[in-house]
């Protein structure tokens, strides 16, 4: 058995080799692999009950990684393929966005051009069947409907789907196409001459997605940008590199990796930008990560815009994807993110405690870094100077903005938070919307009137107030509850315009009541006063 496995150790080893790595740099321990296959075999044939061989494994694999930096990840071959489908920017499927209500699939947009809308699919339609698999009523796990419902790209899918008004359910025969994933949510004139762009992620198509955004809002009238990353935790660093090159010239270090093993990495600005002049601000918040501090990082180090927010998350970890044979995944950090001025992005860690790291944003709350600028304790020793103006900047972990703006305690109750941990709120609305759809597409016809006249009926808050009763969750007060509803009916309204509309009509109304696209407004509308 030592023998055998030792060829598997020596096979993976050779298959990182083609990874880029060097496998003579990595010496095996005999000793060791041996002790660990010892171990699976007692385990396989002795242990008092059966065991899965493949789960075994793979809490092998997790057992070790999770001993590790908190990045270092491994997925199977099912979460491995939906990861590269969410990443890559497309899928073969049926073209259709939908939620779950009362274990029934509602579908909420239809993907334009797809097969769904070709087939006469309608928002707010039921689909309670395909290929004769029943998925209404059945308590059928989100993914596994997903799984049903994707597919070979040409593979025919039949539909059976109940519409209100219709008495009698329908059937949909059609072919299943590919499906793009796209990765940028929202763009629009948010005020003249200043456009608004939201990427949610860096996938494959991010760099297209923007580029384009960014040359429709010019022929609007655009000469200043908000690059909104907030919440978005990353993705492709090649991604990261193609967004930069749009802000910064041609051969700019944009951002360098390096590791124990691996030597220095530079990565340049490539030409053909099409946003290197005009007033640029990158919103950014605690959850702002990894490919997003790269972008960051560089504009703020070339003194190319401002960033406005606060501090982001810290994530400055090379993760190298390494495949295993049965299609699973894993994702070995092996080397920092440094932005041009030398900052290292990534923030402290102590290894295989990953629940302290994720942490992170309550300490941040606690120490009141979220709340005051006065609160936030920058790192003395490390202390960098921008290229353009020679300004300040401090290292040790996340981005620090030029412009802070603190988290509105005021907002947001702590009835309002706990409400957030259910799924309350996005149920009511989910039924709330299905309910008046069409009253609400007639009435309101022009978006810009359900922003500026659509108020949230009581009926909803109550609802969702008795709903979260029933669970325990209960304000302290009426006066709490009395100030919940004044933020919580503005998140209504911006979700049932997701539901209804789309994100692009969700983020219209999100912006009109955030603090950091505010600040970043008044910034950007003084610049050159």
């Amino acid at each position: 058995m030592k023998k055998y496995f030792l060829l598997l150790i020596a096979m993976a080893i050779c298959a990182i080799g083609n990874a880029q790595f060097r496998p003579g740099r990595m010496p095996v321990d005999e000793n060791q692999i041996n002790k660990i296959a010892q171990a699976y075999a007692f385990i396989n044939m002795f242990y008092v009950d059966s065991i899965s061989a493949e789960k075994t494994a793979e809490d092998a694999i997790n057992g070790m990684l999770e001993k590790l930096d908190p990045h270092s990840s491994y997925t199977n071959a099912e979460e491995t393929r939906r990861m590269n489908e969410s990443m890559q920017g497309g899928f073969g499927g049926i073209g259709v966005q939908f939620n779950m209500l009362d274990d029934t699939l509602v579908v909420m947009q239809v993907v334009k051009g797809g097969p769904s809308e070709k087939a006469g699919i309608l928002p707010g339609d039921r689909i309670t069947e395909v290929n004769g698999i029943t998925l209404a009523g059945v308590k059928m796990k989100r993914d596994t409907i997903m799984k049903n419902l994707r597919g070979e790209e040409g593979t025919k899918a039949v539909l059976k789907v109940v519409r209100r008004g219709v008495n009698k359910i329908m059937t949909f025969k059609l072919i299943r196409g590919q499906i793009p994933t796209p990765t940028l949510d929202a763009y629009y004139m948010i005020k003249p001459g200043i456009g608004y762009i939201h990427l949610d992620r860096f996938g494959a198509t991010s760099a297209d997605e923007v580029k384009k955004a960014i040359k429709d809002l010019q022929k609007q009238g655009m000469t200043k940008l908000i690059f909104d990353l907030q919440a978005n935790g990353g993705g492709y660093l090649d991604a990261a590199v193609d967004i930069a090159s749009h802000f910064l010239p041609e051969q700019k270090l944009v951002v360098y990796t390096e590791g124990r093993v691996q030597s220095r990495t530079n990565l340049m600005s490539k030409g053909g930008g099409v946003f290197q002049e005009g007033g640029l601000a990158i919103l950014v918040d605690e959850t702002t990560a990894s490919a997003s501090e790269i972008v960051s990082g560089a504009v703020q180090d070339y003194d190319r815009g401002i960033i406005v927010g606060r501090r982001t998350f810290g994530k400055g970890l090379v993760q190298r994807p390494v495949p295993l044979n049965d299609g699973s995944m894993i994702r070995l950090t092996i080397a920092h993110y440094y932005t041009p001025t030398g900052r290292c992005i990534q923030k402290p860690y102590e290894k295989g405690k990953k629940e302290d790291y994720y942490k992170d944003f309550e300490e941040r709350y606690d120490h009141g870094e979220l709340i005051s600028l006065d609160s936030i304790h920058l790192d003395s020793t490390q202390v960098y100077e921008t290229f353009g103006k020679g300004r300040k900047v401090y290292g040790g972990g996340g981005i620090m903005p030029d412009y802070f703006v603190p988290l509105d305690t005021t907002k947001v109750t702590k009835y309002h938070m706990k409400l957030r941990r259910t799924d309350i709120i996005t149920s009511e609305v989910l039924r709330f919307s299905d309910q008046h759809r069409n009253e609400l597409k007639a009435a309101y016809p022009e978006f810009i009137d359900y922003i500026d006249f659509y108020e949230v009926p009581q009926s909803l808050s109550d609802s969702i107030r008795a709903k979260a009763k029933a669970k325990g969750i209960e304000p302290e007060s009426e006066e709490e509850w009395n100030k919940t509803q004044r933020d919580l009916k503005t998140n209504l309204k911006a979700l049932i315009a997701y539901d209804i509309w789309d994100r692009n009509e969700y983020f219209k109304l999100l912006n009109k009541n955030s603090d950091i696209v505010k600040k970043a407004l008044e910034v950007l509308e003084t610049e050159g006063e």
